[in-house]
């Protein structure tokens, strides 16, 4: 039994929980998100609660009971509350500019690397110090950006240069011993 997948999921207020068999439809104060559930799970809506429910249990529907539920739930959270990461950029003369929907970075490479944010993504550059925040309602879509970006130039271990997530840390190693 799946101790996640028992939980009930409380719709918020003004947020709007439409089934139409296994197709979900949320919808709240900052936009809209759909999804459709796997054949093995059942979804009930009774007021404000949503429950996911495990018919016929197997090995595949019980791995995926907890996961629907959880899914569901960052639906009606990102609706809601929306979700946001924040990515620190660390090293000398390492910048980052906002350009429409277009980040230009220099990380150091002999050339400027761009990445172009789709437009469900909402991003935002401080200077000081050097973060850029990404925000929006699909809790796997900001991941999945904030991924990427991170990927264009990971921390390194021995000066910690790089692009890191907000209070990750970084294992530093020892550089050569001056012997």
């Amino acid at each position: 039994m799946s101790r996640i997948g028992k939980m009930p999921i409380s719709v918020l207020s003004g947020v709007d929980v439409k089934l139409n068999g296994r197709h979900v439809v949320v919808k709240g104060p900052k936009g809209q998100l759909e999804w459709t559930v796997v054949p093995e799970m059942e979804v009930h809506l009774d007021k404000n609660l949503l429950e996911v429910r495990n018919p016929n249990p197997s090995k595949r529907s019980n791995s995926l009971w907890g996961t629907t539920r959880t899914v569901l739930n960052n639906l009606v959270l990102g609706v809601h509350t929306g979700f946001k990461k924040v990515l620190e950029v660390e090293g000398t003369g390492f910048r980052v500019e906002l350009k429409g929907k277009t980040l230009v970075m220099v990380l150091g490479f002999d050339h400027d690397t761009e990445y172009v944010v789709s437009d469900e993504i909402e991003v935002e550059v401080s200077q000081r110090p050097l973060r850029i925040t990404l925000s929006g309602i699909d809790k796997q879509r900001v991941g999945q950006v904030a991924a990427e970006i991170r990927a264009l130039k990971k921390p390194e271990p021995y000066h910690g240069k790089g692009i890191r997530y907000q209070g990750e840390y970084i294992r530093r190693k020892t550089g050569k011993s001056g012997a």
